[in-house]
């Protein structure tokens, strides 16, 4: 959003849902951070913005999504469980 308060730059993106029973919805974590970093690209390239004059980046997600990350590989230990 700019000074006024309007939207600068907006994307969306979606990935795969894997479904391993009837009921469970899961995604692959690194789909989800591929879609970080390339709507992140994708956003500063359409607001044609120098990085260093954004002061902050909102990053929202639809409902609870649980993951959990290895301490000592800083990779996760399995999907996402949405």
């Amino acid at each position: 959003m700019d000074q006024g308060g309007r939207v600068v730059a907006k994307v969306n993106k979606e990935y795969p849902q894997i479904y391993p029973k009837p009921g469970w919805v899961e995604h692959n974590p690194e789909d989800i951070w591929a879609s970080v970093t390339s709507t992140t690209t994708e956003v500063l390239a359409k607001s044609g913005l120098n990085p260093r004059d954004i002061a902050a980046i909102g990053i929202t997600n639809q409902r609870e999504t649980t993951l959990v990350w290895d301490r000592k590989t800083h990779k996760p230990v399995y999907n996402a469980i949405v």
